[in-house]
């Protein structure tokens, strides 16, 4: 794990930031190969100059500021983005607040106020389709413009594309949505996770012989409804197992729960956090007349999971640590 991650935030005081850094900068929803090619370029930048690179990012997302009333499935909160950020080999990160001040800023004095005159950035990586400042009239070609006169140095990254599709996250959020577990973790280079406290249930998988740890998602999460093989992170340790995420139309058809059943584990997880990581989509969820029925499935169920687990024995994000 990546250690020494510093997170600078805008009550950070200014003399606890280090001047000259180069930074990417980007909303780096998931952290995917797009993100990550951004991310390079400011660490190969930082070397060739002997700067340290950080990653400059939002929180909220702008997207959850403008259109408060609308759902946004984020893939990864702000923890989690800081996490799989720290594992990129960067110094740091630079969380700006966005709310109605940020929001209003012109582009203008974005760069002059926060980039040169608070961060005293040396050099700046972002994507092609990055914008920035009221109105979002900031974009890579006003960076380029204005380098000569300010000093630094912008690299401007092209789309990141697979299989002739350009990579975002608008299209890994519709790939989970669809249960195409496989696109998505093409697109963000290591399977999609999500954290979460071990709550209590109604105790059900216990009867059935498949005792379950009950996580509950964010409620603007899209992942379809259906059953998975997944890898789990307790601590340190991996575990493997399969879940369910849905409602349980064989019982309740309540709200959308994540219930894991972990593989050859015993032992109290109740109040844990737990990073579960997809690894393969095994099926739809389905309603089933009777329990003898669904615990038949079950048991086919985990012996898919199984065996797509034991295809990829080491699929599991890369996670840095958060000073």
């Amino acid at each position: 794990m990546t250690t020494g991650f510093t997170v600078i935030r805008d009550t950070t005081p200014a003399a606890d930031i280090p001047k000259g850094a180069v930074v990417a900068m980007g909303n780096f929803d998931g952290v995917h190969l797009g993100h990550r090619a951004v991310i390079s370029a400011a660490l190969n930048m930082g070397h060739a100059h002997g700067k340290p690179a950080f990653a400059v990012t939002f929180e909220p997302h702008p997207r959850s500021f403008f259109s408060p009333n609308s759902p946004q499935f984020r893939l990864t909160d702000e923890t989690n983005k800081l996490r799989l950020l720290a594992a990129t080999g960067l110094a740091g990160a630079v969380v700006m607040t966005f709310d109605k001040g940020r929001a209003g800023t012109s582009a203008q004095d974005f760069i002059h106020h926060d980039l040169i005159g608070r961060l005293g950035i040396s050099g700046i990586a972002v994507g092609y389709d990055f914008h920035f400042g009221k109105g979002r009239v900031g974009s890579p070609s006003l960076l380029v413009s204005e380098a000569p006169r300010l000093g630094i140095e912008v690299d401007v990254q092209a789309h990141v594309d697979i299989a002739e599709r350009p990579v975002s996250s608008s299209a890994i959020r519709m790939a989970l949505a669809e249960g195409q577990i496989d696109d998505a973790t093409a697109m963000l280079g290591g399977p999609w996770f999500a954290t979460g406290e071990v709550i209590h249930g109604e105790k059900r998988g216990r009867d059935l012989g498949y005792p379950t740890a009950n996580i509950r998602l964010d409620k603007n999460c899209a992942l379809k409804h259906g059953i998975y093989a997944v890898r789990v992170g307790l601590g340190t340790e991996r575990l493997n197992g399969v879940a369910s995420y849905g409602r349980r139309p064989t019982f309740d058809n309540g709200a959308p729960l994540l219930e894991v059943f972990l593989f050859d584990f015993k032992g109290d997880l109740y109040g844990s956090v737990l990073d579960v990581a997809f690894i393969a989509f095994i099926r739809d969820e389905l309603k089933f007349d009777g329990i003898e029925a669904l615990i038949r499935q079950m048991d086919d169920d985990s012996a898919r999971a199984r065996a797509a687990l034991a295809a990829a024995p080491d699929a599991y994000p890369k996670l840095g640590v958060i000073d």
